[in-house]
């Protein structure tokens, strides 16, 4: 027999995932679609005992450890009634399946199906529910220690690595790479000037985005943890107010309006949870650190080849700016 060709990645047929998940869990009549392909693949699973989402992450990308540790994170979040897609456990109680596919073993999680639709603008009422049930969240994710291996969210990890990664990606544009690293030098002097231990830590989902939660009446609920870390929960907010920040720069959003939804958005927090203005000052700074790790992330994917090519570069380099002089006390010189 003629042996199968080694491949570093492979495409999951689905209707043998759909089998899989019949064979594994008490569901029937189970069809799945391939929806997105990510760090992992995404696909839709519709059963007669109603709609989940599976999982099936890249080994390249998510080890074991890895996706213990997000499993860990989201059935503590379960349990204290935070609105997420959970883990769902098969007929032995197993949250994790492994799957042989013909790169090596994959690991696959079947996840609650989040109801409802992402909103790329949330109105004032779903704004104050994101807020909220964001601080829930944190009030879980600063108190809980995980047992499993996950990476930090640091000044390090956020500015400096990226930075070193993306350095050959800007070989012909060495004087915005150079304002990058101005722009983080500065980063690193507000730091400095503040009391870092006093800052609220924990574990960050570090994508709040209105693609990765999902609103539905009363309701938000929020997903795709993949990225989830333990660092600054500040980090959190850079990642949403960022969000807020590309409207009013891409002109569908005012800046008072954008002002107003944030206003709205930190009322729900912090009605649940504190969080000190000393804190909410670095958000413009450590979005930018956001930007640079994805940014850096995307240089060991294959899929966002695309995003690493100097059209696209300049086109996050010239947003970066933005932000620094229209919301940093002092631009890079």
């Amino acid at each position: 027999m003629k042996p199968t060709f080694p491949a570093s990645y492979s495409t999951l047929c689905p209707d043998a995932l759909a089998e899989l998940l019949v064979n594994v869990y008490p569901l029937d009549d189970v069809q799945c679609k391939f929806l997105t392909r990510g760090v992992g693949d995404t696909y839709l699973a519709d059963t007669r005992q109603g709609r989940f989402v599976l999982r099936v992450y890249r080994t390249s990308h998510r080890h074991l450890s890895h996706v213990q540790a997000e499993v860990a994170l989201l059935l503590a979040l379960k349990a204290a009634a935070v609105s997420v897609s959970w883990p769902v456990a098969d007929r032995t109680g197993e949250t994790i399946q492994a799957i042989d596919a013909i790169e090596g073993v994959r690991y696959a999680v079947l996840f609650s199906y989040a109801p409802g639709e992402s909103v790329r603008m949330p109105d004032n009422h779903q704004l104050y529910l994101l807020g909220r049930e964001m601080a829930r969240f944190h009030q879980v994710s600063s108190t809980i220690k995980l047992p499993d291996e996950r990476w930090c969210f640091d000044f390090n990890t956020t500015f400096t690595e990226p930075l070193k990664t993306l350095q050959d990606r800007f070989s012909d544009n060495p004087d915005v790479y150079d304002w990058l690293q101005r722009a983080a030098h500065m980063v690193e002097k507000k730091l400095a000037a503040i009391d870092r231990s006093a800052l609220s830590t924990g574990y960050c989902h570090f994508d709040f985005l209105p693609k990765n939660m999902h609103f539905e009446r009363d309701r938000v609920t929020f997903f795709d943890f993949d990225f989830m870390g333990y660092g600054w929960l500040v980090y959190d907010f850079a990642s949403f107010w960022q969000h807020l920040a590309i409207e009013v720069y891409a002109g569908r959003l005012t800046p008072q309006a954008c002002e107003k939804a944030y206003a709205g958005f930190l009322a729900g927090y912090r009605e649940h949870r504190s969080i000190s203005e000393e804190e909410l000052a670095l958000v413009p700074y450590l979005a930018i650190g956001f930007w640079l790790f994805y940014m850096a992330f995307h240089t060991t994917h294959d899929q966002f080849y695309s995003f690493t090519q100097p059209a696209q570069l300049k086109v996050y380099t010239s947003f970066l700016k933005h932000l620094t002089e229209t919301y940093w006390d002092q631009q890079p010189v």
